[in-house]
């Protein structure tokens, strides 16, 4: 049995829950978001115990495959209708910079031009600083804010000798020593 399928999947009170043969409706204070998910696997709405449950056919590869997958999926959505996903990117470098124009985002990154991102439908950027190098993205769904923020960090990468770039808050960037010049003789 699929250790993450088996649990269940916890429901707040505010949170509406509509399954309608393979395609699932969550509608929480944040936004409305659906997902069609494979006909074999067994969703079901415990609205007594607050939960949703699922259940996987039979033991084949592929059941065992979306069994988690599903559950996870429908788990993101709970999460995101009720307190949403957060990126935060920061920008390195002289001259670097983010600024708003309107809904969208505009990088300053060491090219000629300007980089301009829309964010889609659902998704809000922000520039968290006024010297413009903090960036975040929010949104309920959490596939549609991670694919944004990337776009976002494929903008100009951070290279490995200065540093310089979009990278997420968190992460780590390896560095690499630059050429050294032996005194050979």
């Amino acid at each position: 049995m699929s250790r993450i399928g088996k649990q269940s999947i916890p429901v707040p009170g505010d949170v509406k829950i509509n399954i309608a043969g393979s395609k699932i409706v969550v509608e929480g204070k944040k936004d409305k978001l659906e997902l069609s998910f494979n006909p074999t696997m067994i969703v079901k709405h415990d609205a007594a115990a607050k939960a949703i449950t699922v259940a996987r056919p039979n033991d084949e590869r592929t059941s065992r495959a979306l069994h988690g997958l599903t559950r996870t999926l429908i788990n993101n959505m709970v999460v995101g209708v009720t307190t949403g996903f957060t990126k935060k990117l920061k920008i390195e470098g002289l001259g670097y910079q983010a600024r708003m124009d309107k809904k969208s985002v505009v990088l300053s990154v060491g090219f000629a031009n300007q980089i301009t991102h829309t964010p889609p439908e659902g998704v809000t950027v922000e520039v968290l600083d006024k010297e413009g190098t903090q960036i975040q993205v929010k949104g309920a769904d959490k596939q549609k804010v991670g694919q944004f923020a990337a776009e976002i960090r494929a903008s100009r990468k951070p290279e490995p000798y200065k540093g310089k770039g979009i990278r997420y808050e968190n992460e780590v960037i390896r560095r690499k020593e630059g050429k050294s010049f032996a005194s050979g003789g």
